[in-house]
């Protein structure tokens, strides 16, 4: 198949950016959208041209690096899926599809489609991590965790920290990442100890690291590609206004 692909194309952080078309020839239907991104590389590199330049690591939907806004939606057309999982099938023939990177204040343009997602690294350094004495594995019923509370958790912990929800929100809000990381070790034992302080200290550093406030329209929820809910963010709010009555 034949496509022509409008990309984003940014040399720097600090320079000017532009709509750039190139040819996407002879694309097999059953290429995944990153592979057909490599072919079109190959191409202009045989040509002497710059290529595009994206983010990719695992290509198994799991690393959530893939992150490209397609023709306006984070990861493209589909439900529940990353960029990588994306096939050339879900186009069709002669279609134009513009590539852009997230578009978001801490999530500055490195270049073309590459963003610096090192916020959230920030935002989970600030509390999403426990504190306690590991020695010998424990038995596996020796912290005893209800079954609801478990598969909440697991939920919630499926989060990839891809940042599509950032860029999915008109408001660029990280509310849902944040929520999750939250959720996960609020719902179980060994998350207790840092449970204030926790969702104190990552909404701190959310709010310093430049992402908006929700306005609870779920854009987040429909365009992650693991399918976070919404619920998590009421959790997160719960937690936050519990910890700031309580100390």
């Amino acid at each position: 198949m034949n496509v022509t692909l409008r990309v984003w194309k940014q040399p720097a952080p600090n320079q000017p950016g532009r709509f750039e078309s190139y040819p996407a020839k002879d694309i097999p239907a059953e290429a995944s959208f990153l592979e057909m991104l490599d072919i079109v590389n190959n191409q202009l590199e045989s040509e002497g041209k710059e290529p595009i330049a994206f983010d990719s690591d695992c290509r198994e939907g799991i690393c959530g690096t893939c992150g490209i806004v397609i023709d306006g939606r984070p990861h493209g057309p589909g439900k529940a899926i990353t960029t990588c999982q994306l096939y050339m099938r879900a186009f069709n023939e002669g279609d134009t599809i513009t590539l852009e990177p997230w578009r978001a204040k801490a999530f500055p343009v490195l270049k073309d489609l590459v963003v610096d997602r090192a916020a959230f690294d920030r935002v989970i350094q600030a509390g999403g991590y426990i504190s306690i004495n590991t020695g010998n594995a424990c038995d596996a019923n020796a912290l005893p965790v209800a079954k609801l509370d478990s598969d909440r958790a697991m939920d919630a912990a499926a989060c990839i920290g891809c940042g599509a929800c950032v860029a999915a929100c008109k408001n660029a809000s990280a509310m849902l990442f944040v929520s999750a990381k939250v959720s996960h070790l609020a719902l179980l034992p060994q998350g207790q100890p840092e449970r204030r302080t926790r969702v104190v200290a990552m909404i701190e550093q959310m709010d310093k690291e430049g992402f908006g406030n929700c306005t609870n329209e779920s854009e987040c929820e429909a365009e992650c590609p693991k399918e976070i809910s919404v619920a998590n963010i009421a959790r997160l709010n719960r937690e936050f206004l519990l910890a700031k009555l309580l100390t």
